[in-house]
């Protein structure tokens, strides 16, 4: 180990690194309330990859900033490392410390130019008051409803779970792209693709 591998700034930002790989690991919670096994639910990284992009194109049409509703959604569940993924039903009964708590201790130990970025964007996630904010939340809302219709189309029941996640939605952009799929099975993009002949 090389001593500037070995200063303190630099081992606690790579134990952040490590500890960001454990959402990859973390099963999402909420489908088991419908009955859904774990083995057919996606983790909280999957999650926070689809959610990225979708909140990247919501931005794109709703004039936000692309780059900063991407890293929002990249992050907004990095606490859940710490504090488990957290459903409606469980915050019922168990408070969980708040992110921007969670997303400050996550980084104490990290290099100092490292220190404010997920903080900061957590808090911009949870104070909710940003157009990327908002298009951040809609991305997370979205990314639960499209994989509702894919669980549905798999004869899971999540009807109740799909409407709410619908009903949530607060851009233009996201009810538009959300009526869309609910017109397409999730496998239409590629026999779409395949009636068309490559281009060369």
């Amino acid at each position: 180990m090389t001593e500037q591998a070995s200063e303190p700034r630099i081992m606690g930002t790579a134990a952040l690194l490590f500890e960001a790989r454990e959402a990859g690991e973390m099963p999402r919670a909420g489908w088991r309330h419908d009955q859904v096994p774990l083995a057919a639910t996606e983790t909280v990284a999957d999650h926070s990859h689809s959610t990225a992009v979708i909140g990247l194109v919501l931005a794109a049409m709703e004039g936000a900033s692309p780059e900063r509703t991407a890293m929002l959604c990249v992050l907004h569940d990095l606490p859940e490392t710490r504090t488990g993924d957290q459903t409606p039903v469980t915050r019922r009964y168990v408070t969980a410390a708040d992110p921007r708590t969670v997303a400050a201790d996550q980084v104490a130990a990290a290099h100092p130019d490292v220190q404010n970025v997920e903080p900061g964007a957590i808090a911009e996630f949870e104070d909710d008051d940003t157009p990327e904010a908002r298009c951040a939340h809609d991305a997370d809302r979205l990314d639960c409803y499209l994989q509702g219709l894919r669980l549905l189309r798999q004869g899971r029941r999540v009807e109740g779970k799909i409407r709410r996640c619908r009903e949530a939605l607060r851009t233009a952009s996201a009810r538009r792209l959300a009526d869309a799929a609910e017109c397409m099975g999730p496998a239409q993009w590629q026999h779409d693709l395949l009636r068309v002949p490559a281009s060369r």
